[in-house]
């Protein structure tokens, strides 16, 4: 009977043994790939790419998992760095205080939630500074170029007072 459960565990494992060597085969052809001639190197970036690898597994967020495998599909050390960034942002997009502005960038960049906040961001500043300018032919006239987008509000109402 101890055999028998012992042949089970062992056979319940071997999937995830083969993954796992799998996985250590791609990381090290990666390492391998960056710094051919360096062994030290190569020691480094498979020890940062298998712990890249290790964390991606275990997030859940997995809309910010697909931009992240989308952009480095075959780089898990860059694919943890952008999953951090882009979850900063999601979770910054979904703080966000202004409806029309957060539309604006949504649409923009409907699957990049880093380049949803950068819009954001660019667009709020543009507004504020909108708001604070007394050149009403100057601001009437960008307004009506550009009625939902305040950064080329600004630009246009800049450009004509140097004009």
């Amino acid at each position: 009977m101890r055999n028998i459960l012992m042949g089970l565990l062992l056979l319940c494992s071997l999937p995830a043994v083969s993954f796992g060597l799998c996985l250590e085969h791609e990381i090290l052809q990666i390492a391998e790939r960056e710094y051919p001639a360096d062994a030290r190197m190569r020691r480094h970036v498979y020890n940062k790419q298998l712990t890249a690898c290790r964390y991606m597994d275990n997030l859940f967020e997995s809309d910010v998992k697909d931009i992240a495998y989308r952009e480095y599909p075959g780089d898990y050390s860059m694919q943890k760095y952008t999953y951090d960034k882009q979850l900063i942002a999601k979770q910054y997009m979904e703080s966000v205080d202004d409806y029309e502005i957060e539309q604006f960038a949504k649409r923009e960049y409907p699957a990049d939630y880093s380049m949803q906040k950068y819009v954001y961001d660019k667009q709020v500043t543009a507004k504020q500074y909108m708001r604070h300018q007394d050149n009403s032919a100057a601001k009437t006239r960008a307004q009506l170029e550009y009625p939902a987008d305040y950064a080329m509000q600004k630009y246009v109402y800049d450009r004509s007072l140097n004009n």
